[in-house]
């Protein structure tokens, strides 16, 4: 599941076992993301709250864009964890060929204005942080977003950022089992 030690819910302290127990009450089951955590539980509950907020909460951005920063962003970074449990996420808004597409470098094919705006800006703010620049800010109010929507997409592509870097440097691995079967 991964390189460190990971507690599984048979195994779990009181403590631990409620925010899993939480956790799977929202989500349907606790992810390995999430499990890697196991050793820090109140970790753990802040990693699941910030997720909830940023992928959950209505915002000017919709969970299909959120899953598609995600993806982007996931991709970007090589982290086959990540783009596989938010390419199943994005699954139920696009249809496979789309999320291909993405994924194969054929964005301008498949997304919209806004989309490619989305993702351009999640992309490079994932591989050259140091060369946004106000300009890709002002794109992204071209295509219509608001100032909370390029603030939720700073948001979830930092975040992405960060699990992605989690799952890559502790070796948090998936099964197809894994993936599936979540609460979207």
């Amino acid at each position: 599941m991964a390189w460190i030690e990971t507690i599984d819910e048979d195994d779990a302290s009181d403590s631990l076992r409620a925010v899993y127990d939480r956790v799977a009450s929202s989500r349907g089951k606790v992810a390995n993301i999430l499990k890697v955590h196991s050793l820090r539980p109140d970790t753990l509950q802040a990693h699941h709250d910030l997720y909830r907020e940023l992928l959950f909460a209505r915002t000017d951005l919709s969970r299909a864009e959120r899953e598609l920063i995600a993806v982007v962003v996931s991709d970007a970074n090589d982290c086959a964890y990540c783009v596989e449990h938010h390419r199943a996420a994005l699954n139920a808004y696009w249809d496979n060929d789309r999320i291909d597409a993405v994924l194969q470098g054929e964005a301008k094919d498949v997304l919209s204005e806004r989309e490619q705006a989305l993702a351009t800006y999640a992309r490079v703010l994932t591989t050259a942080p140091g060369a946004v620049t106000e300009d890709n800010i002002a794109a992204l109010r071209d295509k219509g977003l608001s100032d909370t929507a390029i603030l939720d997409t700073a948001m979830v592509t930092s975040y992405f950022n960060f699990v992605n870097r989690m799952a890559l440097g502790l070796g948090v691995n998936f099964t197809p089992e894994e993936v599936e079967g979540y609460a979207y």
